[in-house]
């Protein structure tokens, strides 16, 4: 039947269930390669209708379609519009107790949900994991897919199995959706779920109803212009973006201050504040919010006046992204960047920050090369901190020495399990027979309880009774739905199998941090791309189309500043001192006292350029007066002067 799917039937099906009379640009095709069972990739602008694409096909389609979203916000947003429209759907998240992901799992198997959304981190999860395997899933969706691809502006590693993941858990096709993508970005999505180049569908970037300038402003008035914009039209919803999360907070206590009605939104922020903050906004109770990129991606509000970048964008990707945020409506929208070259610095700081030491590569190599189980075993948190590699890149490491060869991801388990009883242990035993019964007996002896909590010693277990640690995870679980105990899981641990302990140590250090030379590099470039871009020689919405692969036909589209005004040259507007003017012992000789043998001249120059690293957190580095007291200072300029300080 989905298989003679024509145009009645499904705009039939569309008025049905979301009441609209036509689809938009893009959507119907995208739903036929679905509905007839081929994986896809739709790239459609922010606000174009992607979500549609899959949330019509999951209708319709026998089982269950597993939406993997990077971000909660996203999440919360998109499950509302499917609640509102009758659509049975849920998530699983950090923010639901246990009885309410117990409720959503049970629905899950039984098939009575037809969309479950998750993160890409929940398929780490054992206990996930096990229910999964009891699912009908007839659809993997990947939204904000362009994490996948190494040379995106949002690679996540964690991305990368996610073809892993269909095949594991045997998902006949996935669907990929994005705003932005590059033809490398999806050369690299097509290749990696093995989906053919005719079933991506692109509908383009361009969009007539954004008006694109590009202002160059000095540092010092930026906040004037910025107050001067917004009094344009005090109560049109506006965000402006900033680098920096103690930027966003100056600068919306600045706007409070002039009667703008202003909150700042960033990921140092607890997540309660956010939510309340992004749906006040949402309802339009607040007209202005100050954000990182921590804000937007998923905000589905169609009457965004204006994004307003008071710092820098870090690249094109980021800022289509971001502005497309704005007039989703169609009305007009201004979306304007407050430009000088005085934050390039600071964009430029944080990826050197990324890169970890050659010694802290070293170290992990060695840890693989030295283990004689041929199984090696991390926390992730721990060997961050071990090693002062932020999450992100040592989750980058694992990956490309998964590429190498040298590793591949095994499983990840929970290192602890604890349960409350809800029934008496002997009644629980007293439930089954024969082998099962000696089997859950010999479990419970080998249980601890204390006071309201019971630990399971599960190596105890495995080494009174012969059985398989699967078997007693599955019988935690059982015991958790018929309702007996009340289980909890801790400690995420992911274990590797070790392919190759033959490697060359030095060579394979230097082959690592050749890659991540090799990611830098290509970083940075993109931020001078974006650089190029807003001094662009030519109209700035052909342009910006012509970078993702869009050809306009008219040379002007007469709503830009360089069709306006002509082109815009930015400059460096702050004087910088020279960096001999500073004495390098009065910066550093808390943080060196404080840090004692980790006072690298890697370390010394991410506390004066104010980049935080794990192995700060355990010394409280950031209270410290001189943290970021040169984070508008080259990096690599910080790091020279450094060492010519070290060893005159």
């Amino acid at each position: 039947m989905l298989q003679e799917t024509n145009k009645v039937v499904l705009e039939h099906e569309l008025h049905q269930h979301f009441g609209f009379s036509q689809f938009k640009m893009g959507q119907k095709a995208v739903i036929e390669k679905i509905l007839n069972r081929q994986s896809s990739i739709a790239i459609f602008p922010t606000g174009a209708g992607k979500s549609l694409c899959y949330q019509l096909p999951a209708i319709l389609l026998p089982g269950l379609t597993l939406v993997v979203s990077p971000l909660l916000s996203l999440m919360k947003d998109q499950l509302d519009f499917l609640l509102e429209h009758g659509i049975v759907a849920a998530r699983l998240d950090s923010t639901l107790d246990k009885m309410e992901q117990n409720a959503v799992l049970e629905k899950a198997k039984k098939g009575v949900l037809k969309i479950l959304m998750i993160s890409v981190e929940r398929f780490k999860n054992e206990r996930f994991r096990f229910h999964l395997q009891k699912m009908d899933i007839s659809l993997l969706v990947i939204d904000e897919a362009h994490c996948i691809s190494e040379w995106g502006h949002n690679f996540r590693p964690e991305y990368l199995k996610l073809p892993f993941y269909q095949q594991e858990f045997q998902i006949p096709q996935a669907f990929l959706l994005t705003a932005t993508a590059t033809e490398q970005v999806i050369d690299d999505m097509c290749e990696k779920f093995n989906i053919l180049r005719k079933n991506v569908v692109v509908t383009g970037f361009y969009r007539d109803n954004l008006f694109l300038r590009i202002t160059p402003t000095g540092e010092s008035q930026k906040k004037q212009v910025l107050l001067q914009r917004i009094d344009e039209a005090p109560n049109d919803s506006t965000i402006v973006y900033v680098t920096l999360q103690k930027t966003a907070e100056k600068l919306a206590e600045f706007l409070c201050a002039h009667q703008i009605k202003a909150q700042a939104y960033h990921a140092g922020m607890k997540n309660e504040e956010r939510e309340s903050i992004q749906n006040q906004f949402m309802e339009g109770s607040l007209a202005c919010i100050v954000a990182t990129i921590a804000f937007g991606m998923g905000i589905d509000k169609k009457d965004i006046r204006r994004v307003l970048h008071y710092d820098l964008p870090k690249s094109i990707e980021n800022y289509s992204q971001e502005i497309g945020r704005s007039g989703r409506d169609g009305m007009p929208s201004l979306c304007e960047v407050l430009a000088n070259k005085d934050s390039l610095n600071v964009l430029e700081n944080f990826i050197y920050g990324d890169t970890p030491e050659t010694h802290s590569i070293h170290q992990v190599l060695q840890s693989i090369k030295q283990n004689s189980d041929f199984v090696w075993e991390i926390k992730s948190t721990t060997l961050s901190h071990e090693q002062n590699i932020r999450l992100l890149p040592l989750k980058t490491l694992l990956v490309y020495l998964d590429m190498e060869g040298v590793i591949r991801p095994k499983w990840t388990y929970f290192e602890e399990y604890s349960f409350k009883y809800h029934s008496e242990p002997n009644y629980i035993i007293n439930s089954f027979q024969g082998e099962r019964r000696r089997f859950v007996a010999a479990l419970f002896n080998h249980c601890h309880t204390k006071k309201i909590w019971t630990s399971v010693d599960i190596q105890a277990i495995l080494n009174s009774y012969h059985t398989e640690r699967q078997r007693i995870i599955t019988a935690l679980e059982y015991f958790d739905e018929k309702g007996w105990i009340e289980l909890h899981a801790k400690q995420s641990v992911e274990a590797y199998d070790i392919l190759n302990q033959g490697f060359d140590i030095d060579l394979m250090t230097e082959k690592m941090r050749a890659l991540f030379q090799k990611k830098e590099e290509h970083e940075i470039q993109r931020i001078h791309s974006m650089l190029r871009f807003f001094e662009s020689n030519s109209c700035l919405s052909k342009e910006l189309a012509s970078y993702f692969g869009e050809h306009l036909e008219k040379e002007q589209c007469g709503h830009c500043s360089f069709c306006d005004k002509g082109k815009a040259i930015l400059q460096y507007t702050n004087n910088l001192k020279p960096l001999t003017n500073f004495r390098m012992e009065a910066l550093t000789a808390e943080f060196i006292q404080a840090i004692g043998e980790h006072a690298t001249t890697e370390n010394l120059t991410k506390f004066l350029c104010g980049i935080y690293t794990p192995v700060f957190s355990k010394f409280k580095i950031k209270t410290l007066p001189h943290f970021g007291a040169l984070e508008h200072y080259p990096f690599l300029e910080v790091k020279q002067w450094i060492e010519e300080c070290r060893n005159p």
